[in-house]
């Protein structure tokens, strides 16, 4: 089996862990687990996964508190987590700290392998290799996830850089406030929150401060575009 084949699973419940491996090897895929997050952690930072499967509390933390590591080792595709708790200001914290998908528990098997399908099929369209988008200086760096200006680093959260990513690759189209909150969060109703509009003024505020200029601007009735001001 190879590399590309494996998928990590962070969970301390027996019977929750056999489950979680059962769908990854339906779908063709060699499932490795860990127990605690700090094996989790130690696991994703000596090889690659294109999907790590996440259980909130374990015996050591809460896994939201791994995801800023796990994204900088910069080892995994996509992060889902898994959690009893459902709550819609759970989910949303857990997608604003990094992961790509949240599945309350208790989930059927369908849709389990649903996710993973999905998570898989996303990580595999994104460039492996160090692939960098430029605009004008701005320098976006895909595989270390990062982005520059000059010899400026402009320093951004996951999200933020995932929203930026979502922009940067639909430069000068107006996208709606569903649209992001569907590709960048994976959400496929609307939450009544202002998630879109607080992270949107965020990265917009950080770029403009380390550039000097406008890259995010109001689209009048249909939400954001993205592009140099002078575009």
């Amino acid at each position: 089996m190879t590399e590309a084949g494996r998928i990590l699973i962070v969970e301390d419940d027996a019977d929750m862990a056999r489950a979680l491996a059962e769908a990854c090897s339906e779908l063709g895929y060699c499932p490795v687990l860990e127990t605690t997050c700090a094996a989790g952690l130690a696991t994703a930072k000596a090889s690659p996964f294109p999907l790590a499967i996440l259980d909130r509390m374990m015996p050591d933390g809460d896994s939201i508190d791994m995801l800023a590591e796990l994204r900088h080792a910069g080892t995994i595709g996509a992060i889902l987590m898994v959690s009893a708790l459902a709550h819609a200001g759970h989910r949303s914290h857990g997608l604003d700290r990094g992961a790509d998908d949240y599945l309350a528990k208790p989930f059927a098997p369908e849709e389990l392998r649903a996710r993973i399908r999905a998570l898989v099929r996303r990580t595999k369209a994104q460039p492996m290799d160090n692939d960098f988008l430029v605009f004008d200086g701005l320098e976006i760096r895909v595989k270390a996830r990062t982005v520059h200006h000059g010899q400026d680093h402009i320093p951004l959260s996951p999200k933020e850089f995932e929203l930026l990513m979502y922009f940067a690759t639909h430069a000068g189209t107006p996208l709606s406030r569903m649209q992001l909150l569907e590709h960048v969060w994976n959400l496929h109703f609307d939450p009544q929150t202002n998630v879109v509009d607080v992270h949107v003024g965020r990265l917009r505020r950080k770029l403009e401060q380390h550039t000097n200029r406008a890259w995010i601007h109001t689209a009048r009735g249909a939400g954001y575009w993205f592009g140099p001001e002078d575009a």
